[in-house]
C-alpha cells in the first residue's frame, strides 16, 4: 500500500526490532490516517531536497517503542514522526538546515548528530528545532553545527 507517491506502508512500518521480537508493527486506522498525512508532508521535504529519502524509522507500535527506549510520548507512536537520511543531498546537518530555512510546516525537527534527521508533523506545528549532542544525548535548542558547541542553551 502506498501512503503517498514515494512512500509505502511497508517502509513506514519496517522494524528490525519488531522482527527480532516477533511482534507486529502495524498501525490502527487512526494511526494510518496520521501516517498518510505525514507522508504527504514528507513529500514536501523530498521535493525540497530534490533527492530520494531513506526512512530509518517511522511508525512504532508501543512494544517496539518501549523495546528501543523511545519516549513514552513519541510522535513515532502516532505515525507523525520520521527518522531519515538523504545521502544524495548531503549531510544530516545540511538536511536539517535546509528544512529549517524552508517554508515547510512541522512540529519538531531534530538534528540527531551525525546519524539522521528526525521530523514530526504533529498538528501542533511548533516549528521546534533541536540538536542531540551524542554520545551524551543532551538536547539543545536549535540546529547546531560543530562550531556552535560553545553555546550554553542546554535544555
Amino acid at each position: 500500500m502506498k501512503l503517498s507517491q514515494n512512500f509505502s506502508l511497508a517502509e513506514a512500518t519496517f522494524s528490525e526490532t519488531a522482527i527480532r521480537l516477533g511482534v507486529a508493527n502495524a498501525p490502527n486506522e487512526l494511526q494510518l490516517k496520521k501516517m498518510i498525512f505525514a507522508a504527504e508532508k514528507l513529500e514536501q521535504v523530498r521535493a525540497l531536497l530534490e533527492k530520494p529519502i531513506k526512512v530509518n524509522s517511522w511508525f512504532r507500535s508501543e512494544i517496539v517503542n518501549r523495546s528501543i527506549g523511545g519516549a513514552k510520548n513519541s510522535a513515532h507512536l502516532a505515525g507523525f514522526a520520521i527518522d531519515f537520511t538523504c545521502p544524495e543531498f548531503g549531510s544530516v546537518f545540511d538536511i536539517c538546515k535546509k528544512i529549517e530555512q524552508s517554508t515547510i510546516k512541522y512540529d519538531q525537527l531534530i538534528f540527531e548528530y551525525a546519524s539522521w534527521t528526525h521530523i514530526s508533523f504533529d498538528s501542533k506545528q511548533r516549528q521546534q528545532n533541536l540538536t542531540i549532542l551524542n554520545p551524551q544525548k543532551i538536547y539543545v535548542m536549535g540546529i547546531w553545527g560543530k562550531d556552535d558547541y560553545t553555546k550554553k542553551a542546554i535544555i
